[in-house]
């Protein structure tokens, strides 16, 4: 009987970065992006930003003014439902059952209403859920070009405290983005950054190219917090308190 082969690094860090729709339901963290005015890497203010899945989301800037926040619930689903497409019927990720590898990553995602919740940039969603990188399962054969994208420089680092896989990525012809015009790495090499406990892409750096030193950084800073409606509402409804006298006017 012959040994189990171990997983190469490459497909650990695949898997990794298709796991993050279950490892976790809420998060905080701080969010920027790093642009190239003035023939630099040039990083903008940092947002701060709670997010439970699916759709609930609430935005700060860094002076603590409130920038967007919803429930994900405000809006009728009644035109959704009634076109009676396969797509109105998926559930949330946590109500099925990946394939997992032999770690506890995921190996082939099943279908699902994947997809995160945005604000300004829509990378966000690849950030949060970096499946663009690996694809929904593995390559039926390995040869040049066949993955999403090409690792190298694979290794075990630390990120803002926590424990990441950082690998440098290359595109190949069949990169497609989560976000429609919006890829998370651009042409030429990126060195990528997935948080090992959340399956989040946390760094991207642009290490050549057009735009060399572009990307993002993202810092955990809570995982899994209970987060109720009220977090996410512009302005919670006040309770009554019923012990407080209410008086009565007679004209």
């Amino acid at each position: 009987m012959s040994a189990q082969r171990s997983p190469l690094p490459a497909e650990t860090f695949r898997s990794l970065a298709r796991s993050s729709p279950w490892r976790w339901e809420s998060l905080r963290f701080a969010i920027s992006w790093r642009g190239t005015a003035g023939g630099g890497a040039r990083p903008a203010q940092p947002l701060l930003a709670w997010l439970r899945r699916p759709a609930a989301l609430r935005v700060e800037d860094a002076d603590g003014t409130l920038l967007h926040c919803s429930t994900g619930n405000e809006g009728s689903r009644d035109a959704l439902y009634v076109s009676s497409t396969r797509k109105s019927w998926l559930v949330a990720p946590r109500l099925v059952t990946p394939v997992y590898d032999d770690a506890g990553l995921v190996r082939r995602r099943p279908e699902a209403a994947y997809g995160e919740a945005v604000f300004g940039d829509p990378r966000w969603s690849s950030v949060l859920d970096p499946v663009e990188l690996a694809g929904n399962a593995p390559v039926a054969m390995e040869f040049p070009g066949a993955n999403r994208v090409e690792l190298s420089d694979l290794a075990e680092e630390r990120f803002a405290g926590r424990p990441v896989l950082a690998a440098t990525v290359v595109p190949n012809h069949t990169y497609l983005p989560t976000a429609a015009g919006h890829p998370l790495v651009g042409p030429g090499h990126t060195r990528v950054l997935v948080d090992t406990g959340t399956g989040i892409c946390v760094s991207t750096t642009a290490l050549d190219g057009a735009h060399p030193g572009a990307g993002h950084e993202l810092r955990i800073l809570a995982v899994d917090e209970y987060l109720t409606d009220d977090h996410f509402q512009a302005a919670p409804p006040e309770l009554s308190d019923v012990s407080v006298h209410v008086p009565w006017i007679v004209g």
